[in-house]
């Protein structure tokens, strides 16, 4: 039974509800029990929201094994769309789908897509593409620009049952905020996190570890990081997500920012570098220090690099903070 096949026999079941595992990107996964008419407004609340409707073709090329893959499928039904299935790996454009008017992919997908000329021609012909799982950085986000299809950076997580916010990458209506969905109220609790009240999808507000800032309207907002991913050296903190931004244009090794115990500072910033053949040799660690000195603000620079066979990611390919801790520490 593919994966596919095994949603479909539990979302035909006779239970209200349905299980869902959460990505683990900051901890270890966990199970939860989600109600099946939520993840149905859910899917109408996007449908609605981007104009979706009967008749056209929906790329299913997650996993449905989580809830975006799940969304998918449930947007489809709901909205009449057929359902064409595509290889959940790197390259889903790889082989010719035919014409598609929706699709969800994470950043990888898109970052590979994007270097293979027949696939980069497949991605700008599909209506409306969103992209979740994990935040677009800016290279990412330039390439995009340009494209004349309508594409989406999404925001949420398995407990909002997918995104409640939306924000456009592509075209003149390109923005750097997201906007809620119908239906979503977004608010900052005390700790200057995102709390969201979005009642027809899940039960409660849901208070967030992602700091945000809002637009002067009181409604678009962006994310600047997550709480639990801030460092406290020596008495600063230091935002990961920001430093890794910061960075990213300079460094051409994979990497990630994490932190490991200092007796001194209470935290020590450190820079994880992927091993990558051709490249590792050539950028020793003092010129990776050297160069993170003189982009980040001060007291911001690592103060050691770990170098690893593989950066750490989550089942759904975002980064896995908790092991990149451990190798850090280790």
């Amino acid at each position: 039974m593919s994966e596919l096949e095994h949603f479909l026999a539990q979302w035909r079941q006779p239970s209200p509800t349905i299980t869902v595992t959460t990505s683990g990107s900051t901890g270890t996964p966990k199970t939860i029990h989600v109600y099946k008419e939520r993840m149905r407004a859910s899917a109408r609340a996007t449908c609605q929201t981007l104009h979706l409707h009967e008749g056209q073709r929906a790329l299913l090329c997650l996993s449905t094994r989580y809830i975006a893959g799940m969304m998918m499928v449930v947007r489809a039904l709901e909205c009449g769309m057929q359902l064409v299935e595509a290889p959940v790996s790197q390259h889903p454009l790889s082989t010719d789908v035919g014409e598609i008017h929706f699709a969800a992919m994470v950043p990888a997908q898109v970052w590979a897509s994007l270097n293979v000329e027949r696939e980069r021609e497949r991605l700008s012909h599909i209506g409306c593409l969103i992209i979740g799982g994990g935040s677009i950085d800016e290279a990412l986000e330039r390439e995009l620009s340009s494209f004349p299809n309508a594409i989406y950076s999404t925001y949420g997580m398995t407990e909002t049952l997918s995104h409640v916010a939306l924000r456009r990458v592509s075209g003149s209506d390109a923005s750097p905020w997201y906007r809620p969905l119908p239906g979503v109220t977004i608010s900052a609790g005390a700790d200057n996190c995102l709390v969201i009240d979005a009642p027809h999808v899940c039960e409660g507000r849901l208070h967030t570890h992602d700091i945000v800032c809002f637009h002067p309207d009181g409604i678009r907002f962006q994310i600047l990081g997550r709480s639990d991913n801030v460092i406290c050296s020596g008495g600063v903190k230091i935002q990961t997500e920001e430093a890794e931004r910061l960075l990213r244009p300079h460094i051409s090794l994979p990497f990630m920012i994490t932190k490991r115990p200092h007796p001194q500072w209470g935290e020590e910033v450190v820079l994880l570098v992927e091993q990558t053949a051709g490249l590792s040799k050539q950028i020793d660690d003092v010129t990776l220090l050297e160069t993170c000195a003189g982009l980040l603000p001060l007291h911001w620079s690592p103060r050691a690099v770990v170098r690893v066979s593989r950066l750490p990611l989550t089942a759904t390919g975002k980064p896995d903070r908790a092991t990149a801790q451990k190798l850090a520490k280790d």
